[in-house]
């Protein structure tokens, strides 16, 4: 842990102590990434005249919240303590007590907050409790840091629907296949090995009926450290998937939910499906398409806070132009398919003028092997807090 050295039996607050703990606090955090959702990503640390003498993170739903695991770590008096804590304290009974009592109770003299919990529950209510209680709290440092951790929680408390990344892999001129439909492998071996990574923390992976068709999918996690059993989506508003593909022969193993029409969700295949064990759900559609405001409304309910879309053309063009990608995830290849039927991401224009298309801000660039991965984020998680 890092210590800062001081004189004398008390140090001043400062904005440079404030935000390396503060940074340290979130990097403790994202420890819990796929492991507490649909709960936030939280660190907390415990500081005494400038040192570092407990921490501790939210480390899987239904466990202790990052300040009560702090405090148990804690092995001397948190009398007088500051408390850093990436998100404001909870003030009411859930699946854990109020944090904000065990902090009261600890006899902290001051807690800093980075950003307000908007859950309706929260809201400010762990703040009054503490400043009633004596305690001095300061909120707002590395606010931005913690927004973009948080961006997945906040989009499923304030948006109701999941936090959404698309991934997607094409050739250097934006190809996602050839014009005979071959897409078998644009990205190489590294590349894909790093979605595995990246599936492995989701709550579930959604796909169109058409990949479903074209290349019966496993959409599963392999070779590598499993954090969570994604289940598996599928679009098909018509109900074209294949009941003997791998899918649905793997259902026992991972869960799979069909969205389909209203028409559909009656029919005798929806009953055959339902007996292999596979969740039909009925959906509102548009123009023939499902609705994916309604197929994310449902999600949500049943508490998937990330989202990840992979699939084709159809399926892109369905969530950018309803505006619900929140992420992408690009893999690029050093290759050229051309070919004017050759398909990329979206098939219809998104904006009369290129100022009026969306864009997204890059995150970061990794390279596997000779394959760029960009990651963009097209949302701004500081909007869900305004």
């Amino acid at each position: 842990m890092p210590k800062h050295s001081n004189k004398g039996n008390s140090i001043k607050p400062s904005i440079e102590l404030d935000l390396e703990m503060m940074r340290r606090a979130i990097r403790l955090a994202r420890r819990g990434e796929g492991r507490v959702e649909p709960n936030p990503m939280v660190g907390c640390i415990i500081a005494k005249r400038g040192r570092i003498i407990s921490e501790g993170w939210h480390r899987r739903f239904g466990g202790a919240h990052a300040e009560v695991d702090a405090l148990r770590r804690c092995s001397e008096s948190t009398r007088g303590a500051t408390v850093y804590v990436s998100l404001e304290p909870c003030s009411h009974f859930g699946k854990t007590p109020p944090c904000t009592q065990e902090l009261i109770r600890a006899k902290v003299s001051r807690v800093v907050v980075a950003v307000r919990d908007p859950n309706p529950q929260v809201k400010g209510g762990g703040m009054k409790q503490l400043t009633r209680a004596g305690i001095k709290v300061t909120v707002g440092i590395c606010h931005e840091e913690s927004t973009r951790l948080l961006a997945p929680y906040l989009t499923h408390v304030q948006l109701c629907r999941p936090y959404v990344i698309a991934k997607w892999a094409q050739s250097l001129d934006g190809k996602l296949a050839t014009a005979s439909g071959d897409s078998q492998w644009i990205s190489n071996e590294k590349s894909r090995q790093f979605v595995h990574k990246l599936r492995a923390r989701m709550d579930a992976i959604l796909v169109g009926s058409g990949t479903a068709l074209r290349d019966d999918p496993l959409l599963t996690a392999r070779n590598t450290t499993l954090k969570r059993q994604a289940k598996r989506i599928v679009l098909d508003a018509r109900l074209r998937i294949n009941h003997r593909s791998r899918l649905v022969a793997s259902v026992r193993d991972q869960d799979v939910l069909v969205f389909t029409s209203k028409d559909s969700f009656l029919s005798r295949k929806a009953d055959r499906l339902r007996r292999q064990g596979v969740e039909v759900v009925a959906c509102r559609t548009a123009r023939s398409r499902l609705s994916i405001r309604d197929v994310l409304k449902k999600l949500a309910d049943r508490k998937i806070t990330y989202l990840l879309v992979e699939g084709g053309p159809t399926l892109f063009t369905s969530f950018f132009t309803a505006g619900y990608v929140d992420e992408a995830v690009v893999f690029t290849a050093p290759r050229i398919l051309g070919g004017d039927g050759a398909p990329s991401v979206v098939r219809e224009s998104l904006g009369a003028k290129v100022k009026a298309c969306p864009e997204g801000n890059l995150e970061s660039v990794r390279r596997f092997g000779d394959d760029l991965c960009q990651r963009l984020r097209f949302t701004s998680p500081a909007d869900l807090l305004s």
